[in-house]
């Protein structure tokens, strides 16, 4: 195995195991069965890379040419089932491992993107979802609306280490340095951005927009006069 391929390998696994981690936390949280954590874990470890994937054409998914992937997600989902109750009360190291995973799914994500040679959009936007993809799965499942779109600097720090990366492709650097320097910059942002509050700015709510204050918004879109 090629070192290039053997330090995507290294990262890609690492960061399936922690992606791992939080799905199966959150299925804990949401009062999931035994299967129901398990499957959480497989959504969000390799979710995203399947996505990626189909995405660039890379078929069969390496989620399923290679079991490891799977047995990593499932041993996981297990290990942390039954340490439930020393795992699920400490929100600020999952939310780390969380951020740790969003940096490595970033740029291991880059990386395959660059490799099948699409463009730099191309190559940002497979980093993107490689990283989002699996926790968007995991909310839809449970029913609620996915952290990508509300969360502090999320999918936000993921387009920028997007860049980054091709940044640093640009420059020479060895590959190893250009991934781990991708995943500790998005890790960093998200990090900071969890620990000072950063986040996009939302849509003024009704009650700031008096002269919309009699109308009503059905869920089809509809406006109507109250």
């Amino acid at each position: 195995m090629e070192i290039e391929t053997l330090v995507m390998y290294g990262f890609d696994l690492f960061g399936t195991c922690v992606f791992a981690v939080t799905g199966a936390v959150r299925g804990i949280r949401i009062k999931l069965d035994f299967l129901g954590v398990v499957v959480f874990a497989c959504t969000v470890g390799v979710g995203g890379g399947v996505f990626r994937d189909i995405l660039l054409g890379a078929t069969p998914v390496a989620a399923y040419t290679d079991e490891t992937y799977l047995i990593v997600c499932i041993l996981t989902g297990m290990l942390v089932f039954f340490i439930a109750p020393q795992v699920v009360g400490r929100w600020q190291i999952i939310r780390l491992f969380d951020a740790i995973g969003l940096g490595i799914f970033t740029a291991i994500g880059a990386a395959k993107g660059m490799q099948y040679g699409v463009g730099p959009v191309g190559i940002i936007l497979s980093g993107v979802f490689t990283a989002v993809g699996g926790g968007v799965l995991r909310d839809m499942m449970a029913r609620s609306v996915p952290v990508v779109l509300t969360s502090d600097f999320y999918a936000t720090a993921s387009l920028i280490g997007g860049v980054a990366f091709l940044f640093l492709s640009s420059t020479g650097l060895p590959f190893d340095a250009t991934l781990s320097l991708t995943a500790l910059l998005v890790t960093s942002i998200r990090i900071i951005a969890m620990r000072f509050n950063l986040h996009l700015p939302v849509a003024k709510s009704w009650a700031e927009f008096p002269e919309d204050a009699g109308m009503e918004v059905h869920m089809d879109g509809r406006e109507k006069k109250k």
